[in-house]
């Protein structure tokens, strides 16, 4: 049977609404993953008005996710293999952005990425083009970006500690650079991380990025490749991510949660998580708080 699982973020899921909504879709007894956070309840089928109801409870500060009954045959709700994006995903920020704030051109930069993020540009052309206004930026800049501009977005660590205490491989793909993603990956508990090269000569940026760059068809090719290295069906992984370059890796793993999404991401995901925090992919895969690990 689906799963209904609403998602809020802590003290925010209030339990009447929980009532209300189940019984208003015939769903069965509601549990409670975490008290006023996360609930789940069985329905017996996909509600027709799921995406008005969502949109209502999104007015509310709560996310509703609806599993179908497919989903839980296939590879089971707790997935075997997590891989993730690393800019405005497993980090609140944008490396490459906080990288040209502090080469003085901030807003230049912010401005191609949110474009590229949204998916109006190519990924690629526009990721050469603001590595080039990184020119002659000491790689020392790197350091003091990582130590001082760098946060962790809420419930990461829970997220990768608790997955692979059953037994799961977490990847980390990213668009951004190996400088970032390296460290991220060890502080978070990923098992390996993919992401681009800056190039530096003499301690500078020169303002170029290592080819291949890795965009949208990279981080396909690193969820099809770690998928078939673990011997488990696309059905097993668990993806998220926030932007255009990562659709298509959320469109086939076999749970794809667009997270604090562009608009043009959400509207290609059934997935899709706007208050919750990292926790909530955990939630949507049926772990209670109390199951929790890091």
């Amino acid at each position: 049977m689906p799963i209904v699982t609403l998602i809020a973020a802590p003290g925010g899921l209030q339990a009447a609404l929980v009532e209300a909504l189940r019984n208003a879709w015939g769903g069965g007894d509601a549990t409670w993953l975490s008290p006023a956070e996360a609930a789940e309840f069985s329905v017996p089928e996909v509600p027709g008005n799921r995406w008005q109801v969502w949109q209502d409870l999104q007015a509310q500060g709560v996310d509703l996710a609806v599993q179908a009954a497919v989903v839980q045959a296939n590879g089971g709700r707790r997935k075997r293999m997590l891989i993730a994006d690393m800019d405005s995903t497993m980090i609140r920020q944008e490396c490459i952005d906080e990288l040209a704030d502090e080469a003085g051109v901030g807003a230049r930069v912010a401005a191609i990425t949110a474009r590229a993020m949204n998916g109006e540009l190519d990924f690629e052309g526009a990721l050469r083009e603001r590595v080039g206004l990184l020119k002659d930026l000491t790689a020392q800049t790197i350091d003091r970006v990582l130590e001082t501009r760098i946060t962790y977005m809420p419930g990461g660590r829970a997220l990768v500690a608790t997955m692979k205490a059953h037994g799961a491989t977490a990847v980390l793909v990213s668009g951004g650079f190996t400088a970032f993603a390296s460290r991220v990956a060890e502080t978070l508990g990923f098992d390996e991380a993919r992401a681009n090269v800056l190039q530096v000569s003499d301690g500078r940026l020169t303002g170029t990025v290592a080819e291949p760059i890795l965009g949208r068809a990279a981080k396909v090719a690193a969820l099809e490749e770690v998928s078939a290295r673990l011997g488990i069906g696309h059905d097993a992984v668990l993806a998220v991510g926030d932007g255009a370059n990562d659709l298509d890796m959320l469109g086939m793993a076999g749970m794809g949660v667009a997270l604090h999404a562009k608009p043009v991401v959400a509207a290609e995901c059934d997935f899709r998580v706007n208050h919750g925090d990292l926790t909530a992919l955990l939630y949507l895969q049926g772990y209670s708080r109390e199951e929790f690990a890091g």
